[in-house]
């Protein structure tokens, strides 16, 4: 099969979307299907022996890491050229959405909805954008013949939004980078400053408001009333970096972005997950913390519920809660050894279930029906 894939995000930024993204190249390969990439940015020349045609763009003022942009007539050039039998556009809202339109007169599509941008709109106080990106979803993913989503609660939030024509791409995780082998004394003492044997509870993600990343702090604060010992390491960058570092308690480490074994190492080596995000379609941080071990407290909210087993695999907390209704939870699971083992017994069966290649074979199962009803 000839696929052309034009994403909204890719390497080397790195987010849920991208890792979902490679992950699934990674699997077309193996699987022996042709693959051009379209990406955003400043990307590799190619991904997984596929090449990748850069687009012009430029990122966003309120937030630099995203760009927009348009794919422009070498683009388009190659991309006839290739020839392909479908395109799949990730996450199609500001570059990929604007040339999705331009595309899809020559091309079936498929559209996958990642990023709840709406919402983001909200956290990063923006809100006049809102309508403007209800908008662009409702048209971009309007000339999909089929769109997926990352999991069963964005089913509703993609009628909200007026997509429709939906189906689920499954979740997967890697269980064999992700597991709790990867945990190491020296990581843990880099994420605790140099404390191994204290309690510690991490954060994965964008350092950025629509992550709620700024009650991470004043959670962990509450826990230390009880556990006074317990340390916070958050893991990632993001636009709220800097100023969050700057005004941290000693016992907060920070530790900007880490990949491959150190990402993987950082997760197992925690104790906790927290995860206070409201807008995720899915949850990445949280299935890599089940396959590392580790018992995720998280917010009732987005696609978490998905995911997160509450009461088995982790807890699941009102995000409207205050800090202390967080800490409880992470109380019991820093202090109680026979809950932290149960759930994160319970974390890794659950990973295991979901691999990429089955994913992968989902949706080539819909790039299929796809091609079928075009050539009708």
């Amino acid at each position: 099969m000839r696929i052309a894939l034009l994403t909204e995000v890719f390497l080397p930024k790195i987010d849920g979307v991208v890792t979902r993204t490679t992950r699934h190249l990674d699997q077309l390969v193996a699987l022996g299907h042709e693959v051009l990439i379209f990406a955003p940015g400043n990307p590799p020349a190619e991904y997984a022996g596929f090449e990748v045609v850069p687009i012009p763009s430029r990122g966003l003022k309120v937030y630099p890491e995203v760009k927009h942009g348009m794919m422009g007539p070498r683009a388009f050039r190659r991309l006839r050229e290739f020839d392909p039998e479908i395109v799949h556009a990730v996450n199609p809202i500001w570059t990929a959405g604007w040339s999705t339109l331009v595309a899809a007169r020559r091309y079936p599509i498929i559209a996958s909805f990642h990023t709840d941008v709406p919402e983001y709109c909200l956290k990063l106080g923006i809100p006049w954008v809102k309508p403007i990106a209800k908008w662009g979803l409702r048209t971009f993913h309007g000339r999909a013949e089929l769109n997926l989503v990352t999991s069963g609660p964005m089913m509703d939030k993609a009628a909200e939004y007026g997509i429709d024509n939906v189906r689920l791409w499954p979740k997967a995780v890697d269980t064999q980078r992700f597991s709790p082998a990867a945990r190491t004394r020296e990581m843990r003492s880099a994420l605790t400053g140099g404390h191994p044997d204290d309690p510690l509870v991490i954060f994965v993600g964008r350092i950025s408001a629509e992550k709620s990343v700024e009650r991470c702090v004043p959670i962990v604060e509450q826990v230390r009333r009880r556990v006074p010992n317990a340390r916070l390491a958050l893991v990632g960058e993001g636009p709220l970096y800097d100023d969050l570092r700057s005004h941290a308690p000693d016992w907060a480490t920070f530790t900007g972005y880490l990949s491959g074994d150190d990402l993987a190492a950082a997760y197992a080596s925690g104790d906790a997950l927290l995860f206070p995000s409201t807008t995720e379609t899915l949850g990445f941080a949280a299935l890599e913390a089940f396959a590392s071990g580790v018992p995720v407290v998280a917010a009732n909210a987005g696609g978490l519920p998905f995911v997160v087993g509450d009461g088995d695999t982790g807890v699941l907390v009102d995000p409207e809660a205050p800090d202390t209704a967080w800490a409880d939870p992470i109380e019991r699971i820093l202090t109680r050894p026979e809950l932290r083992e149960r759930m994160s017994a319970a974390g890794r069966t659950e990973a295991e279930r979901w691999t990429w290649r089955a994913s992968t074979e989902t949706v080539l199962g819909y790039y299929d029906e796809v091609i079928r009803s075009a050539r009708q």
